[in-house]
Formats: C-alpha cells, sequence, structure tokens
C-alpha cells in the first residue's frame, strides 16, 4: 500500500495535520492487511507528527534507520535514532544505503557518498549496524518494474545484501 495510491501518479502531497492523521489512520486500520508476519512502514526522514503517531498508536517491535554515509544524511538519521529511544521503540539497527558504487564499465568500486558514516554512528550511538545496500541501477530498475531486487536477481550480490539485513532483522525480532 501506498500513498501514491490515494492521489493522482502526478499529485502533490502537501497534507499537513489532521489530513496526515487521517490518512495515516486510514492507512493503519482500514486496509486489509491481512495475516502479517512483519509490516514494513517507509518514512521520510525526521521526527514529526507521522513518526510520533505510529510510535503512539502502533505496537512496534522495533525501528530501523536508514540512512547514507554522508553527514547531512547521518544528522537526521541520528535524530530518528535519538526520538525512537525518547518513545521507547527498539532500534533494531541501521543500515547505510548507497555504500558503493560498481562502475559496470572498469569494475572498479568507489565510496561516491563516504564509507564509514552510518558504521560511525551505530558505534558512537551503539546501535547495531544491519548491512550496507550499494548504489546500483538494478535496484532502481527492478523497482520500477514492480520486482523487488531479491526476486528479480535472487543470486546478485545486491540480493544477498538485502536478504542479509533481512535475516538479521527477522532473527532480531525472533521471526
Amino acid at each position: 500500500m501506498s500513498m501514491g495510491y490515494l492521489v493522482g501518479e502526478e499529485a502533490p502531497v502537501v497534507w499537513r495535520g489532521l489530513m496526515v492523521m487521517k490518512a495515516l489512520q486510514q492507512l493503519l486500520w482500514e486496509v486489509e492487511w491481512g495475516g502479517l508476519d512483519i509490516l514494513v512502514m517507509d518514512l521520510p526522514p525526521g521526527t514529526g507528527d507521522t513518526q510520533l503517531t505510529i510510535t503512539q498508536q502502533v505496537v512496534l517491535d522495533g525501528a530501523i534507520v536508514v540512512s547514507t554515509p554522508q553527514d547531512v544524511a547521518l544528522k537526521d538519521a541520528v535524530k530518528g535514532v535519538e526520538m525512537m529511544r525518547k518513545v521507547n521503540v527498539p532500534l533494531l539497527g541501521m543500515i547505510q544505503n548507497m555504500s558503493i558504487f560498481n562502475c559496470p564499465n572498469c569494475n572498479h568500486t568507489t565510496h561516491i557518498f563516504g564509507s564509514e558514516g552510518v558504521n560511525k554512528a551505530c558505534e558512537k550511538h551503539d546501535v547495531p549496524f544491519l548491512g550496507d545496500i550499494p548504489l546500483h541501477a538494478s535496484i532502481c530498475d527492478d523497482a520500477d518494474r514492480g520486482k523487488p531486487t531479491v526476486v528479480a536477481e535472487p543470486e546478485s550480490p545486491r540480493a544477498k545484501a538485502f536478504t542479509a539485513i533481512a535475516e538479521r532483522t527477522a532473527k532480531t525480532i525472533g521471526l
């Protein structure tokens, strides 16, 4: 389920306050989710009303904070970590997104956004490090086709990175 299904394809979601809360209520309580073992909610960075409402109205097994390794992104990510602590939501860990780029032409690898930002933040804030997701065009292409990388290319290093993170998370919450 996505907020994108509730508005036109090119329409911005320029909702505030009560409209956001009503949409969130509908998403949480009126969508027929069926039997779920896990519900992943991908939220924008920040510590606003949406995040706070979720922590107050849903029993959470934990939160995962995702960030690129660069300092500016990590500042928001750390605020998310501290918010979860303040509202007593267990931190399952952090993921470093777009951690490395492997050139498809020359096979050279480079850390476009830095290499150790999330690892250092995990150490500093005593949060488990769950893993790295590489920067790769296929991840975007797979998503655009509606096939997650773990389905489209299950043996690829990218899929293995996602799978390892999922397995660590499942083990942490007892699945």
